[in-house]
């Protein structure tokens, strides 16, 4: 039997939301995230509230991959921080980490952090594909979703992109 040797990389991108954090922190929340992100697809799966709390746990559903569990670690209102602990079963887990900074001009800089690590050899192959330049692809269509349903209160569709 060969010894798995898993890989690791960690991914950051900075969003810039046209809005204050005020505005921005309420929709990092699995439930509000699609008002906001065309397909997004999730399961709540415990939340006292109803939204995203610490210690929050919900599934994301991607087509051709098994679910992704969600524990949210930390959510700080005050200081705009949110955390999440991820996992793709057989594949990868990863953690995230975003927090939000007000600009002068009352916009907000959203350093959004992924560190990925393989479970598997699939894994291996997923963290291998996950290039700077798909990281980025993502986070600027998360980052022009939410700026077009701040200013709109509409979803923005991929395809009208």
């Amino acid at each position: 039997m060969t010894a798995f040797i898993a890989k690791q990389v960690t991914r950051s991108y900075v969003q810039q939301i046209d809005f204050p954090p005020d505005a921005v922190f309420p929709l990092l929340c699995p439930v509000r995230e699609a008002e906001w992100l065309d397909g997004w697809d999730y399961e709540l799966i415990y939340s006292a509230s109803g939204y995203a709390e610490k210690n929050c746990v919900f599934k994301s559903k991607h087509v051709g991959e098994p679910d992704t569990i969600w524990l949210i670690t930390e959510h700080d209102t005050e200081h705009h921080r949110v955390g999440f602990a991820r996992v793709t079963p057989e594949s990868r887990v990863a953690k995230v980490e975003i927090g939000l900074r007000e600009n002068a001009d009352g916009t907000t800089s959203a350093e959004v952090t992924y560190v990925v690590t393989a479970l598997s050899q699939e894994g291996n192959r997923f963290v291998e594909e996950y290039t700077e330049e798909s990281f980025q692809r993502a986070m600027r269509w998360w980052e022009q979703s939410m700026n077009h349903y701040l200013k709109t209160g509409e979803k923005l569709r991929r395809e009208s992109v």
